[in-house]
């Protein structure tokens, strides 16, 4: 096990100790403990939006199709970048990521593979093992809890953006599906760190 003394450089600095230990306790579990834990109801009835939070009827399109349509999504956004009480010359658009269902994901990944030859039940079973353990740098795992009905997850590379100033404070009570607790946002953090800013693309990328 690693010390506390070591791993708690990498913890928010702004918790207080009694919050560090119970983060620390939680990550000491991983991955056996990821469930509802990972929200917190603290924050339900805020005007402002947290980076991590999960929305309503958020505007998304998947091109190349030019379709518009409405889906849950996650903010991926920093939280200070999107506080409308921040001004800016240009404000910054608010970035996010449209919420999948993971049996609905699952059920299409048979249909499209096992009924083709393509790939085993098996193989499907362990990748969706490995999503609810958060091995998956791309994908994050969002199981069941606050008004998040369903098991769900996340795609870094299904991005979309939206001024920031698109949502009225008093709408958010009613269209926040969850916000995420201590733990559930370090881990957030941490696999959207892994995702953008990993240093693995073994390219030497010379000056001349």
């Amino acid at each position: 096990m690693i010390p506390f003394e070591e791993i708690k450089r990498y913890l928010p600095q702004y918790l207080s100790s009694t919050a560090q230990q119970e983060l620390f306790k939680e990550l000491n579990q991983f991955p056996h403990n990821i469930d509802q834990r990972i929200y917190t109801s603290q924050l339900s009835g805020q005007e402002n939006i947290f980076q991590g939070d999960g929305i309503q009827n958020l505007l998304y399109i998947n091109l190349p199709s030019t379709d518009i349509g409405e889906v849950p999504g996650m903010v991926l956004s920093n939280t200070c970048d999107i506080d409308p009480s921040n001004k800016r010359f240009m404000p910054l658009r608010m970035v996010y990521t449209p919420i999948f269902n993971l049996t609905k994901y699952e059920q299409s990944l048979i249909k499209s593979h096992v009924d083709t030859g393509k790939r085993s039940i098996q193989a499907i079973n362990s990748h969706v093992s490995d999503i609810r353990k958060q091995y998956i740098s791309h994908i994050f795992y969002l199981p069941k809890g606050g008004n998040l009905e369903n098991d769900s997850m996340i795609f870094f590379d299904r991005i979309n953006n939206y001024p920031s100033d698109s949502i009225e404070g008093q709408e958010l009570p009613d269209r926040r599906i969850f916000t995420l607790s201590d733990y559930g946002f370090y881990l957030f953090l941490f696999k959207l760190s892994v995702h953008f800013t990993r240093i693995r693309d073994g390219v030497s990328r010379f000056t001349h």
